[in-house]
């Protein structure tokens, strides 16, 4: 039986690297209301045409130093080896098969040598285009990273985008408990992106986050641009992590004891997904 179209989806991306300028929202739902967004550039790149990538700008380098740049070794491992093997590697694990179709990772790009993924997501396409893979890749501030690895089924796909599911198994806020579960809704990246991730416990919702952003073509004057109307982002990712979750201590929110058998699997690992 064929697959439905995934809905919205560009494949036809003609340059290695893009950019998208949107906004990042937060809304914590319980036990009190708490929200806030703010302005982001993300970077998509693809993984199999690096090189390509690296000459777009003068501003923007791939494996090196740059105004702005994309290092392997941000990702995956973190040992610099090629993220591309590394989500072929991840996808042969659970059973699917990689070979000649693209790999696409939307994160955000180090400015003046910085960054920090809370998540990067990995679109893996089979040699027909087809999208058979998602992984989300998630990052504490501990220095600790993980992915959660969720091939597409057919049941995912839906008219409001790839809907999919996983149970937290690593640790981030030190205000949510680790029995929790990520409800996915994702469009592939095209002109517009969108994600939307409900994070619920076994008594319903408990925080609700998501990504909205426009595509833009990488060019010096679009990272010049990005400089004056976003800068220091990078930086701005991080200071807004710990403020919000000052803002959070200070309203009475409980602290979540961090537990290590459960904090983070032994290394880097590609979970199993679950379904809803």
């Amino acid at each position: 039986m064929p697959r439905p179209d995934i809905p919205d989806q560009d494949q036809d991306m003609p340059e290695a690297a893009a950019l998208y300028f949107g906004k990042v929202m937060h809304a914590r739902l319980k036990p009190f209301a708490h929200r806030f967004s703010y302005r982001v550039m993300s970077l998509v790149i693809d993984l199999d045409r690096l090189d390509d990538a690296d000459r777009q700008s003068r501003l923007f380098g791939v494996n090196r130093a740059a105004l702005y740049s994309f290092h392997e070794a941000d990702h995956g491992p973190r040992d610099g080896s090629c993220l591309r093997a590394h989500a072929q590697a991840c996808a042969q694990a659970h059973g699917v098969d990689l070979t000649g179709g693209r790999v696409i990772l939307l994160c955000y790009p180090r400015l003046f040598g910085y960054a920090f993924n809370p998540l990067s997501v990995y679109f893996c396409h089979r040699a027909d285009g087809e999208l058979a893979l998602i992984i989300y890749e998630v990052r504490n501030t501990f220095g600790e990273i993980h992915a959660y690895v969720a091939p597409v089924e057919p049941e995912d796909i839906t008219p409001a985008g790839i809907r999919q599911v996983q149970d937290k198994t690593f640790y981030v806020s030190p205000f949510i408990a680790m029995a929790t579960r990520y409800h996915f809704r994702i469009s592939p990246p095209s002109r517009h992106f969108r994600l939307h991730i409900l994070e619920t416990d076994a008594h319903g919702p408990l925080l609700a986050a998501s990504f909205s952003a426009a595509r833009r073509r990488l060019t010096t004057a679009g990272l010049l641009r990005s400089l004056v109307v976003l800068p220091l982002v990078s930086f701005k990712i991080v200071a807004a992590i710990h403020w919000q979750a000052l803002r959070l201590w200070l309203k009475g929110a409980p602290l979540v004891p961090r537990c290590d058998k459960l904090a983070r699997p032994a290394g880097y690992s590609c979970a199993s997904r679950n379904r809803g």
